[in-house]
């Protein structure tokens, strides 16, 4: 395993290994090769006593290897030039998401698929709202409906119970509609 020696705080090669030498205490176990970036005697002699190879590099000079590794300079700020105008159109789209309403960009690749992406949310919900209140009003209707039932099927106990009374028919006062219908048609017809 070859660790990596940095105080950088960004620009990290995802396929190593990065200690901060500031927290250095003894040497790491399975260590096969040091890059120590910056001057850090104690980690380089720590490493060198246990028989690790150690490369040194000077923070400077690492630096200049970035800006001179094929990329040319203009090419590196035409880059970040284009990379502030993504980040000035996203940042407009997330702007007017926080004032409630957004605008199509008219440029950045990453601001217009965000766009693209938080329309279909918005209109996803628009669905969901109005299938909401559909079921809302499906829901109040049937209420009404089965209030209605209610109403109705307790005229027709009444009136069950009303002609049991006049023929003098005993009946449970908590009687289901059902029994008293059979009480009623068991009485002798007049």
């Amino acid at each position: 395993m070859e660790l990596i020696y940095s105080t950088q705080s960004s620009g990290f090669d995802p396929d190593k290994r990065y200690r901060n030498p500031q927290h250095f205490d003894h040497p790491e176990a399975g260590v096969t090769g040091v890059v120590v970036v910056g001057v850090w005697p104690k980690v380089v002699e720590a490493y060198e006593n246990i028989g690790v190879e150690v490369t040194a590099i000077e923070a400077e000079s690492l630096q200049v290897l970035v800006v001179d590794s094929g990329a040319d300079k203009a090419e590196l700020e035409a880059l970040i030039g284009k990379l502030r105008i993504e980040s000035d159109t996203v940042r407009v789209v997330i702007d007017g998401l926080d004032a409630g309403e957004i605008e199509k960009p008219e440029a950045g690749e990453l601001a217009i698929r965000l766009y693209h992406a938080l329309d279909g949310i918005r209109l996803q919900m628009a669905d969901l709202a109005s299938a909401r209140d559909d079921l809302a009003t499906e829901n109040q209707t049937l209420r009404n409906e089965l209030a209605e039932l209610k109403v109705g099927e307790g005229v027709e106990v009444e009136a069950m119970k009303a002609k049991l009374d006049a023929a003098g028919v005993p009946y449970r006062a908590n009687a289901s509609k059902e029994s008293l219908e059979k009480l009623v048609a068991d009485l002798p017809k007049a």
